[in-house]
């Protein structure tokens, strides 16, 4: 299996981050994904197909917002809290209390 691309800290862009933000599917992703340590991709319960969905978690991987690690076969998500938070503080928490 191929090592999937995470941004590191230095190549997070604000604008990238507010444009895969921008899709309300991917925000409802991070929704569902707040407040959780780590978790696989059927916990968002999004009625799309498989493809749609891998679609957006990449979009949200590749803008840095969230981490993927592959274990076998499952794919377990998380948010970057730390690492976005070090670059753009306070910006995470706001946009997690407003699509709350």
């Amino acid at each position: 299996m191929r090592e999937l691309f995470h941004p590191n800290i230095e190549q997070l862009c604000l604008s990238t981050i507010l444009n895969a933000l921008g899709d309300p599917i991917r925000l409802k992703i991070m929704r569902s994904l707040a407040g959780q340590c780590e978790t696989t991709c059927a916990c968002c319960n999004i009625d799309l197909p498989k493809s749609a969905l891998s679609h957006h978690f990449k979009v949200l991987r590749e803008a840095g917002l969230i981490h993927v690690r592959i274990d076998g076969k499952q794919r377990y998500l998380s948010i970057r809290y730390e690492e976005l938070d070090k670059r753009f503080p306070g910006l995470l928490s706001t946009i997690i209390k407003c699509i709350q």
